[in-house]
């Protein structure tokens, strides 16, 4: 039996285990990346482990996340991740160099390798046919230091395209499609990978798009093959030595199968207020609208505003709209403006942002109260935008521009002739807003720049083999990491600042979780399915820790946030009779006894004083797993073991 693409990469990279699905393997990371709300945690983590320098063939830190600079937190923020990169061996891509996952493809990203990315639409990298995936801080800081990465095995989902994709219809359809029959939940522990004659007409731009939304379906990852279109792509990029041609063995055999068909697909539309509420956008034509903002680190590319560009050009954005293009790189807008698509854009009254993430995680550009806002993004969760009340619709380019013209939500398709827009032959290459790191022997002079700002993230104590506490929340079905610790332009500036997130965690949910955890230490968090889906920020696992919470009880949990609740010392416990889930209240006093033996078999009893009931809980973890709880995090285990 042949191996699919994932097998093949996985197996050029195993550590630990075997390739058995289900079971936890280790694998070995070629390149790491991090942005500011996320680097800060994982280079003190990194620091902590005392590695002079980093192991891994390249590791990157990008600033984009963070770039308003109303006081002086961010900017500290980022001198700190400059001077850590300069003394430890990694690269700095300085602010307004552009969005990580977009740079990374254009100048960085190499077939065949694996990256791991302290963001969780690191998954980008698959477009170019990489094994690229989302972590926590604290895991893209072990491999930083030469340590591997552990994940399940996962079951290898093949989406199987055929035909080609109609003018109008754009890859942000094809994701939208696959989330719609996957739904947000469908896949997790999976990989999926792209296949089919309808790959061979997607450029790595569009590829990079459907990689990057893998990550809403709870994926690993997402993965193209290394073809024909990938070397232009590099070779575009003057890096056509990285290329590897890469691809399945016709006889891999896939544990589920899902097909599009391209040429019968049409826009489509993400509804308020989650990803896989997929509708057509025929079904919703002439809804009124306020916003159009394009960009993030899903459509920003330059093919993707080349196309805003034709569609608007000398016409006018809406008089009921207001409209933003944030284009993804540095590269991107030189050449946009070089060619003259930048000035249309401008002509049409769309307002140009900096390169760089912004309203897609809240960082201006929040919508009106209760307003519509389409947008090119990834997530569409409610209160994401910076706006409870605003209603965010997901789609394509293509869609928001014609959308933005109208003023009401337009399909494109028959309504725009845009013309063939190709890939250019040769990309506008410009590095130096990339800071190289220092030699070994330069580093050793140079200081790290740590301002006021920056607090030391919290430990776990070491697991109790009795434990005590009251169910601290109730929460429902597919909590993100967003509900868990809020991210928008006023919480942004503290990602550095672990006590003063905490007085903010879990507060969409219910105000008062803050000051009940601290009331009450030792407690647990109840919670329903999918819990903790979304971002892969670790901050949603270490405001809980510096809260005093033991354990998180669920019905399951997104793959990104159990390992970091388990990477930080908190015992992610599941429901075995769903049915308990409902039967737990705030307030109730929860009891484990025998704990460190009964995780080490899998199956937990808790106990509810309050009321008399037993609950049967399960853990789903490895050896090394336990290990780490039982230390109380992974930091107390590699402390211990030195």
């Amino acid at each position: 039996m042949g191996l699919t693409l994932t097998e093949k990469i996985i197996k050029d990279h195993l550590v630990v285990g075997k390739m058995e699905k289900g079971t936890e393997i280790g694998i070995h990371i070629d390149q790491t990346l991090t942005q500011d709300s996320t680097g800060t945690m994982a280079y003190m983590q990194l620091e902590a482990m005392e590695v002079p320098r980093v192991k891994t063939k390249r590791s990157l830190a990008y600033i984009d996340h963070n770039m308003l600079q109303e006081g002086p937190e961010n900017m500290d923020d980022h001198l700190f991740i400059q001077s850590m990169a300069k003394k430890h061996g990694i690269y700095f891509s300085r602010p307004g160099n552009g969005i990580c996952h977009q740079v990374e493809i254009e100048r960085f990203g190499v077939p065949g390798q694996t990256l791991l990315g302290s963001d969780s639409h690191t998954p980008t990298g698959g477009g170019i046919g990489m094994l690229a995936i989302g972590a926590g801080g604290l895991d893209v800081a072990v491999a930083m230091a030469g340590g591997e990465y552990y994940i399940t095995m996962p079951e290898i989902v093949k989406v199987e395209l055929t035909g080609k994709l109609r003018k109008g219809v754009a890859s942000k359809d094809i994701i939208l499609e696959v989330l719609r029959q996957c739904t947000v939940k469908g896949g997790v522990n999976k990989v999926f990978e792209y296949t089919g004659p309808g790959v061979a007409t997607l450029t790595v731009p569009e590829r990079a798009t459907i990689t990057n939304m893998g990550a809403e379906l709870g994926a690993t990852t997402s993965v193209f093959p290394s073809d024909d279109m990938t070397r232009a792509f590099l070779k575009a990029q003057e890096r056509e030595d990285d290329f590897t041609p890469l691809a399945a063995d016709d006889d891999a055999e896939y544990d589920q199968v899902v097909k599009v068909d391209l040429s019968t697909l049409e826009p489509l539309v993400a509804c308020p207020h989650s990803p896989d509420a997929v509708k057509k956008v025929s079904e919703l034509e002439g809804m009124p609208i306020n916003q159009v903002c394009i960009g993030s680190c899903t459509n920003s590319s330059y093919l993707d505003l080349m196309k805003v560009a034709a569609i608007m050009k000398g016409k006018t954005v809406a008089e009921n709209v207001e409209m933003v293009v944030a284009p993804g790189s540095r590269q991107v807008l030189t050449m946009l403006a070089e060619n003259g698509a930048l000035a249309d854009i401008l002509s049409t009254g769309a307002r140009v942002l900096e390169c760089g993430c912004g309203p897609c995680i809240g960082m201006g550009q929040a919508p009106c109260t209760d307003g519509v806002s389409l947008r090119t993004f990834n997530r569409n969760f409610k209160g994401r935008s910076g706006t409870v009340s605003g209603q965010i619709y997901l789609l394509s380019p293509e869609t928001a521009a014609i959308s933005a013209i109208t003023g009401v939500l337009t399909s494109p398709l028959g309504k725009v002739d845009l013309p063939d827009i190709d890939m250019p032959h040769h990309f506008k290459v410009n590095d130096n807003a990339i800071v190289p790191p220092a030699s070994e022997e330069e580093a050793k002079e140079i200081e790290i720049i740590r301002g006021p700002n920056i607090k030391p993230f919290p430990l776990s104590e070491a697991l109790k083999d009795e434990l005590q506490g009251i169910a601290l929340i109730h929460v429902e079905d597919n909590i993100t990491t967003d509900h868990i610790m809020p991210s928008n332009a006023k919480l942004l500036p503290f990602r550095s600042n672990i006590p003063h997130l905490a007085n903010y965690c879990l507060t969409p949910c219910d105000p008062e979780f803050p000051e009940r955890a601290k009331a009450n230490p030792g407690g647990f968090i109840i919670a329903g399915s999918n819990y903790g889906q979304g971002s892969s920020r670790e901050h949603a696992a270490l405001a809980p820790v510096y809260l005093g919470v033991q354990g998180v009880v669920a019905k399951s949990f997104a793959r990104i946030h159990k390992n970091n609740l388990i990477n930080n010392g908190i015992l992610p416990l599941i429901f075995k009779n769903e049915a308990d889930y409902d039967d737990i209240d705030v307030g109730d006093s929860l009891s484990i006894s025998d704990a460190i033996h009964a995780i080490g078999t899998g199956n937990v009893t808790m106990t509810n004083e309050t009321k008399g009931h037993s609950y049967e809980l399960g853990i789903e973890i490895s050896e090394r797993q336990r290990e780490m709880l039982v230390a109380g995090g992974l930091i107390n285990k590699i402390k211990a073991n030195k």
